[in-house]
């Protein structure tokens, strides 16, 4: 080829459908065989993955592919062309391959899908608890209307809350009766005298000389709230032995002997370290009621007396 001479089949002459029309077939154009355009014509087309790169040589040869997933017949990568440069992949941050290189690839995320369970299940505890406060505070509240609407016995009232047992509390609420040695009624040998410490009566004053038969000592009793079974107490003193006495109310001798044992533990005749106290069980009337404490034969009556006391029902203290 020559300057001015571009010769007969140059690039734009190289219709590949020249041989459909007359003035192409005139020409010499044929129908393809491999090839386009007029003979001899430059082949532009060849399948996918036959051009070479760098180096002469055969078209390798690509793996048969007729459905998804594997090779294709129209496509090679040039990388996997004899001679061909290999290809560097390219690490992105955290360790994962870019395209095309041998790293993992980006699976799903499911540290966000474990996150955001958490989050829906705290959402969910969160609605129920509030529910369930809300429900307490109506609750509560719909107490303190009650309690606002009917107020209690223990609500301030202007007027008392009647109760079956108002006038026995009054009763249980007045104390009965304790006569001192001093007031008491004296018969046989029985004296007053103040010479043991230790008496509660006023003035220290005592009974003694009731170691002598006949000798007695009687309380007369007012304001018995009922009938019924009382307890009378007595203190009084004594030393070494064991002493018991007679003890009659409203005439009549109660069942046992008043039992004056030395429960202080008195010794070598120390009345002052023998007070102490005993009682007994009497039914008593409403009212008044006469008690007499004596030293009848058979009796062990070396005491000196100093208080008597009543209370209700059968106690001990």
């Amino acid at each position: 080829m020559t300057s001015g001479n571009n010769g007969a089949n140059t690039p734009e002459d190289d219709d590949p459908f020249g041989y459909l029309y007359a003035d192409g077939q005139a020409n010499g154009a044929q129908p393809p065989s491999g090839g386009y355009g007029y003979p001899n014509s430059v082949n532009r087309v060849r399948p996918v993955g036959t051009r070479q790169y760098g180096q002469q040589g055969p078209a390798a040869q690509a793996p048969q592919q007729g459905t998804h997933g594997r090779p294709n017949a129209n496509y090679a990568a040039p990388e996997t062309l004899p001679g061909a440069a290999p290809t560097v992949s390219s690490q992105l941050p955290g360790g994962r391959g870019g395209h095309g290189g041998g790293g993992r690839g980006r699976g799903p995320n499911t540290k966000g899908l474990l996150i955001g369970a958490v989050a829906v299940v705290a959402a969910v505890v969160i609605g129920i608890s509030v529910a369930m406060l809300s429900g307490d505070d109506d609750k509560n509240d719909k107490s303190g209307n009650q309690a606002d609407a009917s107020p209690t016995q223990s609500q301030t009232t202007t007027e008392p809350s009647p109760s079956a047992s108002g006038d026995d509390k009054e009763e249980e609420a007045a104390e009965l009766p304790t006569i001192d040695a001093k007031a008491l009624r004296l018969g046989g040998g029985a004296a007053l005298a103040q010479d043991v410490e230790g008496a509660q009566s006023d003035g220290g004053t005592y009974v003694t000389n009731l170691n002598q038969p006949g000798s007695t000592v009687t309380w007369t009793v007012d304001g018995i709230p009922k009938d019924g079974d009382y307890t009378v107490f007595v203190r009084y003193s004594t030393t070494d032995e064991p002493q018991s006495m007679t003890l009659t109310v409203n005439g009549k001798e109660f069942g046992n002997k008043l039992n004056m044992d030395n429960w202080a533990h008195a010794k070598d005749g120390d009345f002052s370290k023998g007070w102490t106290k005993t009682y007994a069980w009497p039914a008593l009337n409403k009212g008044t009621n006469t008690i007499s404490v004596s030293c009848n034969d058979g009796d062990k009556c070396n005491v000196l007396l100093d208080q008597l006391w009543l209370k209700e029902g059968r106690v001990k203290e």
